[in-house]
């Protein structure tokens, strides 16, 4: 039915471009269904069964061909299409946030309290991202254009890091460019960048004693923690201003009547710059160190997250840019605007940002507040993620009011303006030569001589359970 429904659309397609919208349209309403399921069916990092076993099933029926739990992942994949160069890569996510689970509606109301939800809307990002894969593919195959396609299934992005174990496992190797996008609330590309991220879990261990028979044979966990998260905040004085420190204590002991023989922080910190983020890690450590040191305590610290950066593409951007001002906006319907009115209702704070029918293509640059494995990849290959608009403007992600509207039509005419973006994308790169080639000079012009770093060394397994480990 839906190849009916395709060939009736192409012939009135006036114009190559009009070719691959028209492939996008025909498919969205099949993809917006999908991103619907997983929207329906939330799953944390590396435990995302159900959505990622949805895009690979589709991206097969589609003709890709399938490599699964690829990395050490279970829920990892990649779908490729064609053959030969240049080879274009397109990132998608599905996994979920613990504790955002809400309904489609305008005020806050879980569907299952406590349970995982589409809070940052990779429902929408990993099925945008397969339709524009579907679409380019079938616009290279009628015009008989050389190249290959591999869409890239990452797990956990939420703190997971899945497009690391990724990159170790040398599977963006041959890939020339890759291609991404994010929920937001607007349609933006630009040359912004992100935060690096660094983040780990301090164990304290100390002795257990009666708190008030006998304190002093007690020697306190949770003060060590607490002395060292007193001179983090200390530390903030003495760091870049650009720094972000962030921390919660997930144990800090079992009984007030007991001197705590074991307490846990865990925390994160980012800096716009991945080198000067090492240096301000190491003053963290050192405020462990002092805490122990101070409460004749032991401390231990397990490595978490690490992201790199973002590295902007001059060359992709334009190309990108281009293409998402001929795929457009969209026009809110009357519900849709009642709707994003009464979620604006909720800001606690009101943020200027243009409406969805807007598209924002500069080369501003800047760095964005959040962090991102995308980040890691665009020091390996030359990479661009932009933005498009499936909240209502001034939506913060990570949110019960993004959760709800990743379910919503108005997530999915979002996820339509990038899957038209990056299908057309695709298809120009892969009959421009120079493109790609100005892509890979504006990599190597923006990493000036830097190399990718990670502490997440090659050869550790991902960590499956992460999520099992946190206070959620």
């Amino acid at each position: 039915m839906r190849s009916l429904y395709l060939l009736a659309i192409l012939p009135l397609a006036a114009t190559a471009d009009d070719a691959v919208l028209a492939r996008v349209a025909a498919h969205a309403e099949r993809f917006g269904a999908i991103s619907r399921q997983i929207w329906e069916s939330p799953e944390l990092g590396f435990h995302e069964q159900k959505s990622s076993a949805l895009l690979r099933d589709e991206l097969r029926a589609n003709g890709f061909t399938i490599a699964d739990a690829v990395a050490g992942m279970p829920t990892g994949f990649t779908a490729t299409w064609g053959s030969g160069k240049p080879v274009i890569g397109i990132m998608g996510e599905f996994d979920a946030l613990p504790g955002l689970s809400q309904k489609d509606q305008p005020t806050q109301d879980p569907v299952t309290a406590g349970a995982p939800g589409h809070g940052c809307g990779h429902n929408l990002l990993g099925s945008g991202a397969a339709l524009a894969a579907v679409a380019a593919k079938e616009e290279m195959q009628a015009r008989g254009l050389k190249g290959t396609i591999r869409y890239y299934g990452t797990p956990a992005e939420e703190g997971g890091g899945g497009k690391i174990y990724m990159i170790h496992a040398g599977l963006f190797r041959d890939v020339d460019v890759v291609l991404t996008w994010h929920p937001g609330d607007s349609n933006r590309v630009n040359l912004h960048s992100s935060l690096a991220n660094n983040g780990g879990k301090f164990r304290f261990y100390g002795i257990a004693s009666h708190a008030a028979a006998a304190p002093e044979r007690g020697r306190s966990a949770l003060d060590g923690a607490l002395l060292m998260l007193h001179a983090i905040e200390i530390l903030r004085e003495h760091v870049p201003q650009e720094t972000r420190m962030h921390y919660i204590i997930s144990n800090g002991g079992s009984a007030p009547n007991v001197v705590p023989a074991f307490a846990e922080v865990t925390l994160v910190a980012r800096h716009p710059d991945m080198t000067t983020l090492d240096g301000i890690w190491q003053r963290i450590l050192k405020c462990a160190q002092a805490g122990a040191l101070a409460t004749e305590t032991r401390v231990e610290v397990e490595q978490g997250t690490n992201y790199a950066n973002i590295l902007p593409n001059d060359a992709l951007n334009d190309v990108v840019g281009r293409n998402m001002r001929k795929a457009g906006g969209y026009e809110y319907t009357a519900g849709e605007r009642q709707f994003a009115e009464q979620i604006q209702k909720t800001f606690s704070a009101a943020r200027a940002t243009p409406g969805p029918d807007k598209v924002l293509a500069d080369a501003s640059e800047g760095s964005g507040a959040a962090s991102s494995d995308v980040g890691d990849v665009s020091w390996v290959v030359p990479t661009l993620s932009f933005t498009a608009a499936t909240y209502a403007p001034g939506t913060s992600a990570h949110s019960w009011q993004a959760a709800a509207q990743a379910g919503t039509s108005m997530g999915r005419k979002g996820m339509l303006v990038a899957a038209r973006t990056i299908a057309l994308s695709v298809v120009d790169l892969v009959q421009d030569a120079n493109a790609i080639d100005a892509a890979k000079t504006s990599f190597e012009k923006r990493k000036a001589g830097r190399a990718w770093q990670t502490h997440i060394t090659a050869g550790s397994p991902p960590p499956l359970d992460y999520w099992k480990s946190e206070a959620h």
